[in-house]
């Protein structure tokens, strides 16, 4: 089945490439005072002020990067030259770059990973401003009494930085277009992404908080529809995957009903699950449940039927959690969202049980004492 991509403005963008700079230290300066009935006041050089850093701020009021495609440059201010009279160079101001969370900054040279931006408020430093230069007051002696050294600031940090956003929550919907993903997520959630009759509706990941109880809730993401050959470009390719990187559980919608009557539900199924393992095995590895959808386009005389077809051309063990819903009668949702709840508490059990189990055997690892 060929499917046509809408060309259309994406305003989601999740990918840029920005230059940032840390100012340049003021200079010292070599001074002498000189005041009336003074005639050898000694040095009073001051030193030069240190120049601005660039820091990254988590901002969860920020949904997209889009700011770094146009403003690219961020360079910090210099630091002041230090004067006479003991006066130093006034510090160079900061810069904060505000960018959503879930951000990763890393050295586009070298590919190193510099912040991992997971929590509002959370601040890193990017590239750190030069130190100030020393006046001579600083090299003043009892064998040297009239220094003319003085040292220049030094250089900020200059990076050049890629950023990409990895959007935080703890579900991710997989499946090809128009298996319903868009449906499901506006059927347990608030959110509204657009829905239609025809592929590729979303263009970019979408987020859903589902309310399980007063206290309790997840994050479900939705992401643009995955077909065969994505590795090589074909739809949206595997642009987006990376916002499932962070998830718990992957759930993959299988379209029981598609409107091509010559599709395959299963081997459809089995060609994004390649398409999966090509991009990342990590996330290939992740546990991922099947769901059947539309389940109510189906007669209840062939219902039974076509799962056990499913699940067998599917090749699923007794050990593969299996679901059945209609996201548009929303048939089946609260029986998986339970499940799902369910799931991640036991998650974070054990997160927490290893946390505190390496939290014990720190503390009761025996300190060698020392004599005296």
């Amino acid at each position: 089945m060929q499917y046509l991509l809408p060309q259309v403005f994406m305003k989601f963008v999740d990918e840029a490439r920005i230059e940032v700079a840390g100012g340049k230290g003021g200079n010292g300066v070599a001074s002498f005072r000189r005041e009336k009935f003074i005639p050898k006041g000694g040095p009073d050089g001051g030193d030069g002020g240190r120049g601005g850093n660039v820091y990254a701020v988590a901002d969860c009021n920020i949904n997209t990067l889009i700011d770094y495609r146009y403003a690219r440059k961020h360079f910090a201010r210099n630091g002041e030259n230090g004067r006479g009279s003991d006066c130093y160079g006034a510090a160079g101001n900061d810069i904060e770059l505000r960018m959503p969370v879930g951000t990763l900054v890393t050295d586009a040279d070298s590919g190193e990973l510099i912040a991992d931006l997971t929590q509002h408020g959370q601040r890193y430093l990017l590239a750190r401003g030069g130190k100030g230069g020393l006046g001579n007051l600083h090299f003043k002696s009892s064998t040297n009494r009239a220094p003319r050294q003085c040292t220049p600031g030094e250089e900020g940090e200059h990076r050049f930085l890629n950023l990409e956003l990895k959007v935080l929550a703890d579900v991710g919907l997989l499946g090809m277009p128009n298996a319903g993903k868009s449906t499901f997520i506006s059927a347990i959630s608030n959110a509204r992404p657009k829905i239609a009759d025809y592929p590729f509706t979303t263009l970019h990941p979408q987020l859903g908080v589902v309310r399980v109880g007063p206290e309790q809730s997840f994050v479900v993401a939705d992401i643009p529809g995955l077909i065969e050959g994505a590795a090589e470009g074909a739809g949206l390719g595997h642009l987006f995957l990376r916002h499932l990187s962070r998830t718990k559980l992957l759930l993959h919608l299988i379209d029981m009903a598609p409107f091509d009557p010559e599709a395959d539900p299963a081997q459809e199924a089995r060609a994004l699950v390649n398409e999966l393992r090509k991009y990342d095995e990590s996330l290939y590895q992740k546990p991922r449940w099947i769901v059947f959808n539309k389940i109510d386009l189906i007669p209840e005389s062939e219902q039974d039927s076509k799962i056990d077809d499913l699940i067998e051309s599917l090749d699923l063990s007794s050990d593969d959690r299996v679901f059945v819903i209609s996201a548009a009668t929303r048939e089946g949702c609260a029986e998986l969202i339970s499940a799902v709840a369910e799931y991640l508490d036991e998650e974070k059990r054990r997160e927490n049980q290893y946390v505190d189990d390496i939290r014990v055997d720190a503390e009761s690892e025996e300190v060698p004492m020392t004599e005296g």
